[in-house]
């Protein structure tokens, strides 16, 4: 009796010691090539919570995998502004209790309080990105200024692209000097015309590293995100730096509970500690986005500050323009994209 008395209370004290581990699990859904794994194994060691983290290409894998998902699958997530805005007509995020984050001060007021999520309810920005375009001057000696010349036939099958529907079907429509955001069937039929064009002059489709074509040779055009042609221009001074004369495509990304979040006290944990200014220095130097922290700018070297594509003006930046949610017209987008790639 005794024996088997011991038993048991072996078995408790296991399964008590698994709950504990269990909860000390935040479950992490982020963007690819986004956060080093320095970052996170230095936070893993720093308060003992373990990171599963997964990642995704655009906003619309996120928006299938949170929507296929069981409540609770995941604690934190990072999708942009429109889709911010989409989840939450949709009822699957949560608002955040800003009242447990004590480096929330660190974030400059310029990216606050926007019109997709007005005074921050539901999400707090982590980064920013503006779609440019990149050439290698070495090999392209025209001048490009304009969505309108990569149009050229000069550049059949020169050109790499992010895999992104709604900002490249909205390039096509900023080159037509049309809303990126339009919904007009007309408006539509007129950019994947203007996509049929270019289409020779694509050689791929990437979200995931783009730049890679470019510091490769395999290309020497690309439509990237900002960071992405930073990054190619730190490999080669050669890169030319654009922002295209019609307009260009910008986007937040954001911090995000989704709703049934399990581990809330992990997810607000893993908040902060990327809000701190130093781990975002740290961010910021290994995938050089516009940074939103202020106190972080006040760290950043020559590196970043000498950059173009890196080192975006608030002003600049906010020139750009922000994907919108369509509502029920996002399937015309879907459609569009499905003909064009």
């Amino acid at each position: 009796m005794k024996k088997k008395l011991i038993i048991l209370l072996l078995l408790c004290v296991l399964l008590v010691g698994c709950t504990k581990k269990e909860r000390k699990i935040v479950n992490i859904l982020n963007w690819s090539s986004y956060i080093p794994d320095e970052v996170i194994s230095d936070f893993e060691d720093e308060t003992g919570i373990k990171v599963n983290y997964g990642t995704y290409s655009s906003n619309e894998e996120l928006l299938a995998k949170i929507s296929s998902a069981k409540k609770g699958t995941y604690d934190l997530i990072f999708p942009s502004d429109y889709m911010v805005e989409l989840m939450k007509t949709r009822g699957i995020i949560d608002k955040l209790d800003k009242t447990r984050l004590k480096n929330i001060g660190n974030l400059s007021e310029n990216f606050l309080n926007l019109e997709y999520d007005k005074d921050n309810e539901y999400s707090l920005p982590f980064l920013a990105a503006s779609v440019l375009i990149v050439y290698n001057k070495d090999n392209i000696k025209e001048n490009i200024s304009s969505y309108n010349d990569l149009l050229n036939p000069k550049y059949k099958n020169d050109i790499v692209l992010i895999d992104d529907q709604r900002m490249m079907i909205g390039m096509a429509l900023q080159a037509m000097n049309y809303d990126m955001n339009e919904t007009d069937d007309f408006k539509l039929d007129e950019a994947e015309k203007w996509f049929k064009r270019l289409k020779k002059n694509i050689k791929a489709f990437d979200s995931d590293s783009p730049k890679t074509f470019m510091i490769s040779k395999e290309t020497n055009i690309g439509v990237m995100w900002n960071a992405e042609a930073a990054i190619a221009l730190d490999n080669n001074p050669s890169m030319e730096i654009v922002y295209p004369e019609e307009g260009f495509g910008i986007s937040i990304d954001n911090f995000v509970l989704p709703v049934g979040a399990k581990n809330l006290e992990g997810a607000y944990a893993f908040i902060d500690y990327i809000l701190r200014p130093d781990i975002m220095k740290k961010i910021i130097e290994s995938y050089p986005y516009k940074c939103v922290n202020k106190e972080t700018n006040k760290l950043l070297d020559d590196t970043y500050l000498n950059n173009p594509a890196a080192n975006i003006s608030d002003e600049v930046f906010l020139s750009g323009t922000f994907v919108k949610n369509l509502g029920k017209y996002i399937i015309k987008y879907d459609k569009l994209w499905a003909k064009i790639k």
